[in-house]
């Protein structure tokens, strides 16, 4: 989509992403498909490639970025609520779907959305997952929805600690619902991750480490949110051992 083709607050938002994330991430738009006639296109957004789990931050541009967040100590965890980040999922992209199905029709293979729905409401698909490097199906349901769970990259727990109590209520709220910090990911493992920075967690699959802690760092760019040491020094080491060159 041209930029002259978005409205000024929508063009506003790209830019202040673009810019945000640099050189970081090369990668391109979706080429998945959703099964349902007048379906809206794949959320697309600086972070919708076709295979999250293949790296595409080179080891220079992420070190690069990594020097303009700010290393400071993590803050109390008082006062923090997740309805500060908003209550629930949102549509801050404005195409009316919610972030989660968004996020689910960019990152499942196949995705399947209920009739009627305009393509907002994922049925099933599968999705190669990017934590574990297995395959899962997905069916929505009351027993099956949470075998794949919506990621925060940077946690927003997390968040809260190193920055985002700063942040005015609607800025907390891109936040949370910005694709650039979200991913499609193995539930059981994602509930294991919990709050934790790169220097507490790590993805099981070692080929999407690089993926993964370049991702927290456009993050944390683009919010302004700091690291700890302990956080910059393992972003650091999993960059110069495991980010292209």
């Amino acid at each position: 989509m041209s930029q002259g083709g978005l409205c000024p607050p929508v063009r506003r938002m790209v830019m202040r992403r673009y810019a945000a994330l640099g050189l970081l991430l090369a990668v391109g738009l979706t080429g998945c498909t959703v099964e349902e006639a007048g379906a809206p296109p794949p959320a697309e957004s600086e972070s919708s490639d076709p295979a999250v789990n293949r790296p595409e931050a080179r080891q220079s541009d992420v070190l690069a970025q990594l020097e303009t967040v700010a290393v400071k100590g993590r803050a109390p965890r008082t006062g923090y609520d997740r309805d500060h980040f908003g209550r629930g999922w949102k549509d801050p992209d404005r195409n009316g779907c919610d972030a989660r199905n968004d996020i689910l029709r960019r990152d499942l293979e196949d995705a399947v959305a209920k009739p009627g729905t305009q393509g907002c409401v994922i049925l099933s698909g599968h999705l190669e997952d990017p934590f574990t490097g297995e395959v899962i199906e997905f069916v929505r349901g009351q027993d099956t929805s949470t075998e794949v769970q919506i990621d925060h990259v940077v946690a927003v727990s997390d968040a809260w600690q190193k920055g985002a109590q700063l942040m005015d209520p609607d800025e907390r709220v891109e936040f949370a619902n910005d694709p650039l910090n979200l991913l499609a990911v193995d539930g059981p493992t994602n509930s294991a991750k919990g709050d934790g920075d790169a220097a507490t967690w790590l993805p099981p699959n070692r080929g999407f480490r690089c993926d993964y802690v370049a991702r927290q760092t456009a993050v944390k760019a683009k919010y302004e949110l700091w690291v700890t040491s302990a956080e910059r020094d393992a972003i650091h080491r999993i960059v110069t051992t495991q980010c292209p060159e």
